[in-house]
């Protein structure tokens, strides 16, 4: 059976892979997280959401990320992204991210491992039309996830667009 991993398949046995030593003080990220969150802008209404972040991590000194919303009132999907959590020689830490709506971001930012605790800031956004600067802070207490989202367009400036409180599942 293709990607089973079984003997002859062409695909390794899956295996827990030791935590790569250069992701190592965010492993405290890694699993699934749910909870609901809220948004809004002055351009769109105000909205709530359900939301899903899962990260995980293959031995490589990255983390992967996805993450997805839905419609609490109906289920229905709303927006996904995917990308790589990584931390640099300097200690900053820098998030890549593709949207599903095809809006791309590379954000970099400060991390404080003893509060983990991230604030991150686009340093490219990339295939908007719109969105000129995205801002993200991240907190983590106990087995709680809360972020907040902050967005600039070419007609509005820098102000709050997202916000969500996750449990670890």
């Amino acid at each position: 059976m293709e990607g089973s991993g079984e003997a002859g398949s062409g695909v390794p046995p899956a295996r827990e892979l030791p935590l790569h030593p250069a992701i190592a003080p965010l492993e405290f990220l890694l699993g699934r997280w749910r909870g609901e969150g809220e948004g809004g802008f002055p351009t769109i209404n105000s909205f709530r959401y359900g939301e899903e972040l899962f990260f995980s991590h293959s031995g490589k000194p990255v983390i992967a990320y996805t993450q997805k919303t839905w419609k609490l009132e109906s289920g229905e999907p709303m927006h996904a992204e995917t990308g790589y959590w990584r931390l640099k020689s300097d200690g900053s830490v820098e998030l890549v991210i593709a949207q599903s709506t095809g809006l791309v971001e590379v954000q970099k930012g400060s991390f404080d491992a003893e509060r983990r605790t991230m604030e991150l800031k686009s340093e490219l956004v990339g295939n908007a039309s719109k969105v000129k600067e995205i801002r993200r802070a991240f907190e983590v207490t106990d087995r709680e996830l809360s972020y907040t989202v902050q967005m600039a367009t070419h007609t509005t400036n820098l102000q709050s667009h997202l916000k969500a409180i996750l449990r670890k599942l």
